[in-house]
Formats: structure tokens, sequence, C-alpha cells
């Protein structure tokens, strides 16, 4: 019996009996050798690699030159077929294009004829001037885009907030009302004057352009105020031009005007010139107006004298003053997108206002600009859209009183027998009815020249 000289054990002999495949059993778990786990990565790699050559992997340069290439050949294909077209509409005699266009573009053609001889003598004109048309329409489109580019465009100014700077007294009904003084003193003046605003306007512009020491040169106390509820002044929302004469009653005593006192409207604040002459003429001395405005819906005008002043207005103001007189609840948005924008703008946009040629260049002056805005950021500075509707109203709505009641008449006697025989047996002079004082007032015509008129 063989020496056995070492006893195997169980792992051994069980791993001589199968072909080593790298697993070793180890007392905490079964485990793979490195070295085998390397050899088998190493064949997977080369197969997948082997695998790889033999298929082409196609770059996005070469799907995006592919993709290119089919649109062009499809443009090809699609000019062709606008070319054909062409040729079936144009080169056909009997088509309905060439019946209609034949005969005037051969008489054109013969007609421009002689153009061809600034042709070179191997050029054929068929194709040579559609070239020529060509280049023209591409440098004037060049020009174009250079004279746009070297345009100015104009820098959209914001309005500005400025902080109270009036002086203001409170009226018997509580509320208080801005004004500015301007001219010598109330108790040396020879004159004072009282100048309510425009539409669109504040104290600071009540006279536009007059000068500071015209009036003292002169001995001219003038006042201008802002009205209820433009610049400092504190709205009023009951108001009419009754209520409006009585406001300017109330300055004339704030600042110490004891006696009569002039006063002078311009355009739309000439509305509260005539109320003043209407219900407070004993404390009006006189009256100078500036293109005064009337009531363009005044029962006393005639069917001519309406349209006379209708026609003349551009189509956005007739439009406002349509609005005011029917719908006023839509004013403020018009109002919200023009001078309660936050943004300046053009005066004649805002106003509805159709300018002449020395009237832009006025409006384009610098000097002019600067005034123009601050009076209408010191008209505005409420932000209330309220008092601007108010006042819009007012101008087409009843007055209470026409201008022909301003007029110097004879005062009307009492209908009837005996009215009549006191008028004839009666030594007592006539009453005279209307405004009595003198009445000033500069217009201007369509033909650009002033008209003055007085009367009283």
């Amino acid at each position: 019996m063989p020496e056995v000289t070492a006893s195997k054990s169980w792992r051994e002999e069980l791993a001589s009996l199968v072909e080593d495949t790298g697993i070793r059993y180890a007392g905490d778990g079964i485990g793979t050798t490195p070295a085998a786990l390397e050899t088998r990565r190493a064949d997977f790699i080369g197969v997948e690699g082997l695998e790889g050559d033999g298929a082409e992997i196609e770059s996005l340069k070469d799907q995006v030159k592919g993709f290119l290439k089919s649109v062009a050949e499809m443009l090809q294909e699609l000019a062709r077929g606008c070319r054909d077209i062409v040729q079936q509409n144009l080169g056909n005699e009997d088509s309905y294009i060439v019946k209609k266009l034949g005969g005037p573009w051969a008489k054109v053609s013969s007609r421009l004829s002689f153009m061809n001889e600034f042709l070179p003598e191997d050029r054929d004109p068929a194709h040579a001037w559609p070239v020529v048309f060509f280049v023209f329409i591409l440098a004037l489109a060049a020009l174009g885009i250079n004279t746009g580019h070297d345009s100015t465009i104009p820098v959209t100014k914001k309005v500005k907030i400025h902080p109270p700077s009036a002086t203001r007294f409170q009226l018997l009904d509580g509320r208080y009302m801005a004004y500015h003084e301007q001219g010598v003193s109330a108790d040396r003046a020879r004159f004072s004057l009282i100048a309510p605003h425009s539409f669109l306007s504040s104290r600071f512009g009540g006279i536009p352009g007059i000068k500071t020491s015209l009036l003292e040169e002169f001995g001219i106390h003038m006042v201008t105020y802002d009205l209820p509820g433009f610049g400092e002044s504190d709205p009023h929302p009951d108001r009419n031009l009754n209520s409006s004469a009585w406001d300017i009653l109330s300055i004339a005593n704030a600042v110490g005007v004891t006696d009569k006192f002039w006063v002078v409207g311009h355009s739309s604040g000439s509305i509260h010139a005539w109320a003043a002459l209407r219900y407070i003429p004993d404390k009006i001395a006189g009256a100078a107006m500036f293109a005064p405005m009337v009531n363009p819906y005044d029962s006393a005008m005639s069917k001519e004298e309406r349209q006379r002043t209708w026609e003349k207005w551009t189509f956005r103001r007739k439009m406002m003053y349509f609005l005011a007189r029917r719908f006023p609840r839509f004013l403020p948005y018009f109002y919200r997108q023009s001078f309660l924008s936050g943004k300046h703008g053009q005066l004649d946009k805002w106003l509805s206002l159709s300018l002449g040629k020395k009237d832009r260049i006025l409006i384009e002056d610098p000097n002019f600009e600067e005034y123009w805005q601050r009076d209408v950021e010191e008209s505005i500075c409420q932000r209330n859209p309220r008092p601007f509707v108010e006042e819009a109203v007012l101008q087409v709505s009843n007055w209470g009183f026409s201008l022909a009641d301003l007029q110097v008449q004879k005062k009307r006697q009492g209908r009837g027998i005996l009215p009549w025989l006191k008028s004839i047996y009666s030594q007592a002079d006539l009453e005279l009815t209307g405004f009595l004082g003198p009445v000033h007032i500069w217009q201007v015509c369509a033909s650009s020249f002033p008209i003055y008129v007085s009367f009283g």
C-alpha cells in the first residue's frame, strides 16, 4: 500500500477535478482573483472594439451637410417649377396675361428703345436692364438704411414732480386756491389784471410770453391763478361758470384789489373771462381776449356759423368735443394716454391743434419748450383726470348765458299795452343791459392776418 506523504484537503481535491476558474472560497465569502478579472475585461473590450471598427458612426457635421444639400435640391426643383409656370404664362402668346399686357408693353418698349443705345453692343437688353434695375433698387435701399441710421431720434422727457411752491388763500367754502402775482404791487398799480389760464395750463401760463419788466413799466398788477383741481388749487366738483366768476372776485379781494379790474382770457381760458363779464359786471373795468373760445354747441349760432366753426378744426379736436358733450366718461382714458402718461409730448397733438409754419417754429424753440413743459408739469401735478374732464364738459355744455347777452342793448320791457304806454310817456332814460365796459378781442383768421375787434 503506497505511503501517503501528505493529505489533501477537500477544497484541493474539488479544484483538481475542474478547470481553474479563478474563483476561490475564503472563509468570509466567495471572491474572484484580480488576474481573472483583468483577463476577462480585456477579452470583452477586445471583442467590443472589433465590432465598433466594423460600423461607421456619422458625425453631426456630416448630418448638417446632408440636410443642407437636400434643401438646396428641393429649392432648385421649386425654382425650375416656377420658371416653367412663368414660361407657360408669359412665353405663350395665347396666355391671358400676354393678351392683356402684350400690347401696352410693346408700346412702352418701343418708346424706351432709345435707352438701349447706352448699353454695350455685346449685351442683350433683355438681360442687361433687369440687372440695372436690381442694382438701382439695392442702392436706394442702402441709402435709406444709412439715412435712417444717421437721423436723430428725439428723446422723450419724463414729467417732473415739483414740490409745492404756490401762494394760496382760503375761500369761504373752505377750498384753497393758488395764485401768482406779477408786476407792481396792488396798492401802486394803475391797472389790475386777473387772467384765468387755458386748458392744460396753470398759473404760470396766464398770458404766455409776457415780461415782468413790461408790466412794471406800465404800472400793471397782474394775478394769475390755478383753476379748481389744476396746479395746487383744491378741486371743486360742483363748479360752473357762475362759481368761476365768484372765484375771480374772491382772488381780487384776497390780493387787495379794491377798484375795478380787467380780466384777460386766452384760448379756452376766455370762457371764465366771459363768465366774469356776465355775473360780476360791476367789478369789471374791461376785458381783453386773445383767440377766445366760444361754445361750439351754442344754440344762438346759426347753422352756417356752426359749420364755419367746426370745419376748421382737426378730427381729433372734433372727437374730443363730441366725447365731452355726449360721453365724458371716456375722456380719462384719452388723457392718461397723452398728458397724464408721465411723459412729455407734442403740444399740437395733446391739444388737437392745427399749427402753421410760424407756430411750429415757435414751439420748437428751446426756451418756449422749457416754459411750456414747466407749465404742463404744474398743471397736472395732482395727477387727477377729473378736473380736466370737468373743464372739458364746461366748455361744451350750457353756459347759462349766450355771448349775445353781453352786447349792449336796451332792456326789454314787459309784454302788453301798459308797458308799451309807459315806454312812450315816461321821461326816464331807457335802461341798457349787457356789459357796458370795453372789450378788446384779438383773433387770427385763416389767412394768418390778426383781426382786432373792440366794442363797449
